[in-house]
């Protein structure tokens, strides 16, 4: 038999992100919050709950987020499902949305594209803070799309709408006042890339040293926004001057690079006037 104390005392030291990332685990396999678990440490676990806690230990350990296992993940003010289908929203890519909601933009009659919305957290960050914007979000696969509109149907987004597109290809042609992506950008020989193996390699990776499907958004925006529009894009923390340099050679101004909660080069945005 195993009791809670047992079972929390096999990953890591009590202050650690090991032992933090068990309870959240445990929780979840006992319904329990994290104070319910506290005051619960000699509660004995049934041989099925001892046997899941095992394998999600066993996942852990082999670099799965534990957002796979729980099924969630939190998002700005929301909690989002996730899937191996899509990638894990991370804290960083909060950063885009606190970018956005600096900006110069009225908070009704805007319209905005999320350019591989993954599970939709961008898209639906936005929405939860815009009620009146109009957004369109994509993605060019179809169970993770599928996805991010149980994640829309869940929190009452309905004025995000959704088309499977690749970037720009499949979209009706119109023109948004504003433009947001979280592509892939990293490079096919970083070494990031080996604690990643547990999430779908085509929401990370991308050709030319990572930039190419920046470049792609960048100087393809240039036919879908408005005059004035902006384009918000996340990056790697080492690609500020290249993604700047992309922006300014499409013709964009006011160019500015936003660093994320550890310090690094983030999250770039620009506006076009035609």
């Amino acid at each position: 038999m195993m009791d809670v104390a047992q079972a929390l005392a096999l990953c890591g030291q009590p202050d650690s992100y090991e032992r933090q990332e068990a309870i959240w685990l445990l929780s979840h396999l006992l319904d329990v919050n994290a104070l319910e678990l506290k005051l619960s440490t000699n509660r004995e676990l049934t041989e099925s709950e001892r046997v899941a806690y095992l394998d999600g230990l066993m996942r852990l350990s082999q670099h799965e987020p534990i957002a796979y296992i729980l099924g969630t993940q939190p998002f700005w003010t929301l909690d989002l499902k996730v899937t191996k289908d899509t990638l894990v929203p991370r804290p960083d890519t909060e950063v885009l949305i606190e970018t956005v909601l600096g900006l110069s933009l009225d908070n009704e009659g805007i319209s905005v594209l999320d350019l591989g919305t993954g599970t939709g957290a961008i898209a639906l960050a936005l929405a939860s803070e815009y009620p009146k914007w109009s957004i369109l979000a994509t993605d060019i696969y179809l169970p993770t799309l599928n996805v991010a509109k149980e994640n829309a149907l869940r929190h009452q987004l309905s004025h995000v709408q959704f088309i499977c597109s690749e970037w720009y290809a499949q979209i009706p042609k119109q023109q948004f006042d504003l433009i947001v992506s979280n592509p892939p950008y990293i490079a096919e020989n970083d070494q990031h890339l080996l604690q990643l193996t547990a999430e779908p390699s085509r929401a990370l990776v991308s050709v030319g040293n990572g930039l190419a499907d920046i470049q792609t958004i960048i100087t393809q925006a240039v036919d879908w926004l408005t005059q004035n529009g902006w384009l918000v894009i996340e990056h790697g923390y080492d690609q500020k001057h290249a993604v700047q340099d992309i922006f300014l050679s499409a013709g964009f101004s006011s160019i500015e690079t936003i660093p994320d909660y550890a310090g690094n080069d983030r999250v770039t945005f620009a506006q076009l006037k035609k």
